[in-house]
């Protein structure tokens, strides 16, 4: 084989070790180490599409995301590995979602997710159109073909932004690698953002990998987006004078007392004042249920304290809730003798479902804060609070169990309740066992409660205690209640919590069926159980322990307070099989439609 040759050689000279060089040989030197320095300087300047991607998520201060790998997001799982974030591979994409949401409703900052494109993508959805029912700060990053295959119905294509065009706050097809960066950060700062939520950026394989000038992404809510936080001065006396005439006031706090991070400013008003304080269901935690002034939760299968107050009441102080029909019942009978004081920094919100007599645009913390500073004295309510009284003393939250058995899934909630600290996490699947481990809990802290509230996503408990795990304090305890069906929908993510070696407790309140299918069976489809009977259901204590968990089984009522002990005493995920009464069913109920003040507490009522 001939050598190579050489671009200019020449043969040496007997005399060239001798030579010295002069000017001109040393200035073209110089420029040729110059041009090398320059070239090497560009060359330390270019990066990724995909590296911006990350380092835009680094420059957020994100640690910890949630996906699954595939062939169009690979570029960016490939940066990833380049850096120090924390990636949690999940089992399935709707579990990245599940988990990242609940990762930002006790984080209080966005969670993040990723996915390839097709059905990685279009699996995300269900966990993104939950966090948008539930205003919870998401940023979910996809995989997409590459820009010259969009449209074409390339292998795993789906057009993502238009699937989540209605379940985003915002999305963005990325489609500049000089820009990737940006519009990440712009998606991160948008989500947690006046009313958080969902967004998501498609990101196209040819724009991840290819080259772009290296800087620091910009991290900026669009220029059109300006959410009114101070509430107008007039908004704030209409209100205060409102409160301050009121003889039956009533405090009702949804989920927008946790995400503006308002509970402070709740628990001073309410104190101060004296004012009863009910919360809707995603708000549980944000005022203290052991404290006098709260009668519970209200909607459906609210406290009947909260229920009645709500119905007699004549001036509603509404922070942060978006009046959906499952807190209402029919609109029509919802506080019918009641002001309405509406405090929300969506004015999309204010009067879309109930009418606000005195509507406030306005964060809520900011908005409580202006009201109290602006009353002179308190409402004089002493004969409504009696009354408040003696609806608690009149609706307690009781069940009837017996010694013998079966277990009553109420019992386990308390006893698990008794077992831990006041900051220990709730989270839950989808159904009976949802609105029993709600209403048996004391919740006294916010973020405490993490749950699937507008969506009603069945399979969200187990996905959520991973992403509650990793973003609680050490400290704190993670309990997860599911039943039969809701954790079959999502026991693969079991899978993650061993991986990860999280120390999550789930208790299974197995009852065989779809539990609240089929109750609303038995009450209004004449006991017709089609579906909802599970004839045949897995060992779970056997099947946790296949994933390599710790696996309980429970049968009796003496049992269950030395199991709860030793469940939340193992150092890693565990899984208790409580066999619970079939027959148990979730009381008080409105009827969907019915008048809130008309709760049932038996079947027959209903």
């Amino acid at each position: 084989m001939s050598e190579p040759a050489v671009s200019g050689s020449r043969e040496p000279r007997p005399d060239d070790a001798e030579e010295t060089p002069d000017a001109a040989d040393s200035e073209t030197d110089a420029e040729s180490a110059d041009a090398a320095d320059a070239a090497g300087s560009e060359a330390a300047t270019k990066t990724t599409g995909a590296a911006a991607v990350v380092a835009a998520l680094e420059s957020n201060g994100v640690e910890t995301l949630f996906g699954v790998q595939g062939g169009a997001i690979m570029p960016v799982y490939d940066a990833l590995g380049r850096s120090s974030l924390h990636h949690v591979t999940m089992a399935h994409e709707q579990g990245a979602a599940h988990a990242a949401d609940a990762y930002g409703v006790v984080a209080g900052e966005p969670g993040v997710c990723l996915a390839t494109s097709g059905p990685g993508a279009t699996n995300l959805v269900t966990g993104i159109a939950d966090a948008d029912m539930d205003s919870d700060p998401v940023v979910a990053l996809t995989g997409q073909v590459p820009t010259e295959f969009v449209g074409n119905d390339a292998f795993q294509e789906t057009d993502t932004t238009g699937i989540t065009t209605p379940v985003t706050k915002e999305n963005y097809f990325a489609g500049d690698p000089d820009t990737v960066g940006d519009t990440v950060g712009e998606a991160f700062a948008l989500a947690g953002a006046g009313r958080p939520g969902p967004t998501l950026v498609d990101l196209p394989k040819d724009v991840t990998l290819s080259e772009t000038e290296a800087r620091e992404a910009t991290s900026e809510t669009p220029e059109h987006y300006d959410p009114q936080e101070v509430p107008d001065a007039d908004a704030v006396e209409a209100a205060a004078r409102t409160l301050e005439d009121a003889d039956r006031p009533l405090v009702l706090a949804g989920g927008g007392v946790v995400k503006g991070e308002a509970s402070d400013e709740l628990r001073a008003f309410a104190t101060e004042h004296d004012v009863p304080v009910a919360t809707s269901m995603p708000a549980v935690g944000t005022f203290p249920e052991d404290h006098d002034n709260s009668v519970g939760m209200i909607g459906m299968h609210g406290t009947g304290p909260a229920n009645m107050a709500v119905t007699h009441c004549d001036t509603l102080f509404a922070v942060g809730c978006r009046f959906d029909d499952r807190l209402t019942g029919g609109v029509e009978t919802f506080a019918p003798e009641a002001e309405v004081v509406h405090v929300d920094i969506d004015p999309a919100e204010i009067s879309k479902n109930v009418h606000a007599d005195v509507p406030v645009v306005g964060d809520a913390g900011t908005a409580i804060a202006a009201i109290a500073d602006e009353m002179d004295e308190s409402p004089d309510a002493d004969d409504w609070r009696e009354q408040v009284d003696d609806w608690q003393a009149e609706y307690p939250m009781t069940y009837h169990a017996s010694e013998d058995g079966p277990i009553k899934p109420q019992f386990v909630v308390e006893a698990f309740d008794e077992a831990t600290d006041d900051d220990a996490i709730v989270t839950t699947g989808v159904g009976q066992h949802q609105m029993w481990a709600v209403q048996f809990w004391t919740f006294t802290e916010p973020r405490t409660w993490v749950s699937s509230h507008g969506l009603g996503a069945m399979g969200y408990g187990l996905p959520a205690a991973i992403g509650a795990r990793l973003a609680a304090d050490d400290d704190q305890e993670v309990v997860c209640f599911d039943g039969d069906g809701s954790f079959l929908m999502t026991v693969q993510e079991l899978s993650v919590a061993v991986r990860e070696s999280l120390d999550i407790t789930v208790a299974v309140l197995n009852n065989e069926y779809i539990g609240m299918v089929r109750q609303w069976q038995d009450a209004f489809f004449d006991r017709n159980r089609v579906a909802s009977e599970y004839d045949w259901c897995p060992d779970f204590a056997t099947l946790a322990e296949a994933f390599g968990a710790k696996g309980f089984t429970v049968d009796h009522p003496d049992d269950v307070a030395d199991t709860v002990e030793a469940a939340m005493a193992y150092d890693g995920p565990s899984v208790v099989d409580f066999h619970i009464d079939p027959d148990e069913n979730v009381y008080p109920m409105v009827p969907s439609g019915g008048a809130n003040g008309k709760f049932a507490l038996s079947e027959g009522q209903l």
